[in-house]
């Protein structure tokens, strides 16, 4: 399926960011880069707590960084070498945009990848 090779390829895109030093994991760390400006996107898990994730769109306030759900917390946390991660920033603009540019990418069937500003 489209939609299926579009996720892999944004999370082998995640995985070149962690390996750059261009992710922030976790919620807090999240919060930080985005309350410092570096959060460049704001990958969030289909999984996540609703605790969580408010605790995100709460630091966000008026900021338009853009956001996308990509796969659950097992899968993303695996991107980055990670066990389990609710949410992950892209601080670098570069691969933050090719990241958009991937979920973006047109599906022949309808996806819940699509990233919202």
């Amino acid at each position: 399926m489209k939609t299926e090779l579009r996720t892999s390829s944004a999370l082998r895109l995640l995985g070149l960011a962690r390996r750059a030093g261009a992710v922030a994991p976790g919620t807090e760390a999240v919060r930080q880069a985005i309350r410092a400006g570096e959060a460049e996107l704001i990958l969030m898990a289909e999984d996540a707590s609703s605790v969580q994730m408010a605790k995100i769109r709460t630091t966000l306030h008026d900021r338009s960084i853009p956001q996308a759900v990509l796969g659950d917390r097992n899968t993303l946390g695996a991107a980055i070498g990670f066990a389990e991660v609710s949410a992950v920033a892209v601080t670098d603009r570069s691969l933050a945009d090719r990241l958009v540019a991937e979920l973006n990418e047109p599906a022949d069937e309808p996806s819940t990848d699509a990233v919202e500003a």
